[in-house]
């Protein structure tokens, strides 16, 4: 900053030049002294770049701003090397050089550093989204929910080897206090199992998200249960269960079914161990309601031979791929004669509970009288898939 001051020889005055006046030209520089008093950190600094007030956010400002990133400037930087290429004894190098005494000397410069410098702090400010494999991939991108977090911590000497965790949910949730405000958590729901019917499930809640999971894993691995299967992959028998306002009708699939049901709940069946089941829901869908109406229905479903003993009838099964030869699975152990009066199997398991099934109509074009003429082009073929079937099933047989 540049300005003309006036001066008189003796006295300071303002207004016209006259001959006895000198111009005079100073020159102005604005400083900023600093000291270890004033001096910010980095980290103060970069926060001044990269962040935006919470008044700035309600008025949409710093929209980009999480495209920036901090940078840790001494990253490749070492005490005692720097534009000069000095030998500094004591620092750099070592004193003594056998019996010879190192003296400081300066060196040729090193184009090379800081090429690499810049190199690496332009590699810092680029943000790399974290890929992971399909397999590992939650239910809607990278999000918590549906991934696995591995097995709860052990206990003392005691540790849960072969079980996994898997993240139902992840939320933020308030809670408004009377000195503090609102205050906000973190809100995890974890079920966790071994495979082979020990699972239990926990919720975890935490001012940090990596806490609440830790919370919410260790108390699933606190609360455990264990549950029967039928051949190590599916339900005994159909149920029905409730929690709320939430209904789970779970069915008895033959094997190789597969999941056919919520999310949520192929994530228990994994972490169970059931590899077929069909399961329908019915009113509300909050998911902790889910969990925990399937986990009443998994603890109160009967085995073959309780039905049996209840009953006083033979379990028999009756499956379409045998030609629904009878297949008895469990004679009742009392020698006590069969109860007067016994509802059928469905009625008795699922407790008199009947589920709506609705009408499937035929399709519009079943009217049409090309529907005629397509019936009679494939009347010839109308077996050949199950003949073929068939055909290579005798042959897989007569091979083993």
């Amino acid at each position: 900053m540049i300005c003309a001051v006036l001066f008189r020889r003796s006295l300071f005055t303002y207004g016209i030049l006259r001959p006895n006046e000198v111009r005079v030209g100073i020159s102005m520089e604005q400083i900023r002294f600093t000291s270890f008093f004033n001096k910010l950190p980095a980290e103060a600094l970069w926060k001044g770049v990269t962040s935006v007030s919470n008044a700035g956010k309600k008025r949409g400002r710093g929209k980009g701003a999480r495209k920036k990133m901090m940078k840790d400037l001494n990253k490749g930087q070492i005490i005692g090397v720097g534009k000069v290429n000095m030998v500094w004894p004591g620092l750099t190098t070592p004193v003594f050089r056998g019996k010879e005494l190192v003296e400081q000397q300066q060196l040729p410069p090193d184009p090379e550093r800081e090429e690499k410098l810049l190199k690496l702090r332009n590699s810092m400010g680029v943000f790399r989204r974290l890929k992971l494999l399909p397999s590992e991939r939650g239910w809607s991108g990278n999000r918590l929910p549906g991934r696995s977090i591995g097995p709860p911590d052990p206990i003392g000497d005691q540790t849960f080897e072969g079980f996994d965790t898997k993240v139902l949910e992840s939320k933020s949730v308030f809670n408004m206090t009377g000195n503090m405000g609102r205050k906000r958590q973190m809100s995890v729901f974890v079920v966790t199992g071994n495979g082979n019917g020990l699972a239990g499930f926990g919720l975890g809640k935490a001012l940090e998200g990596k806490t609440a999971l830790a919370n919410a894993k260790n108390r699933a691995g606190q609360r455990l249960m264990y549950i029967e299967r039928f051949n190590d992959r599916t339900v005994f028998h159909n149920f029905h269960a409730q929690f709320g306002q939430t209904q789970v009708f779970v069915k008895h699939v033959p094997e190789g079914y597969g999941l056919v049901c919520h999310r949520a709940i192929r994530n228990i069946c994994e972490v169970v161990g059931i590899k077929d089941i069909y399961a329908k829901l019915e009113g509300s869908h909050n998911l902790q309601h889910i969990v925990k109406a399937f986990f009443l229905g998994l603890l109160q479903q009967k085995s073959h031979q309780e039905l049996a003993d209840e009953t006083g009838y033979h379990v028999v099964e009756f499956r379409k791929e045998t030609n629904y030869f009878p297949n008895l699975l469990t004679s009742p152990l009392s020698p006590t004669g069969p109860s007067k009066s016994c509802p059928s199997f469905d009625e008795y398991v699922m407790r008199g509970r009947v589920q709506l099934q609705k009408k499937k109509f035929p399709p519009f074009y079943q009217q049409l009288p090309g529907w005629t003429n397509y019936l009679k082009k494939t009347l010839r073929y109308r077996n050949q898939e199950e003949v073929f079937l068939r055909l290579k099933a005798e042959k897989i047989m007569a091979d083993s």
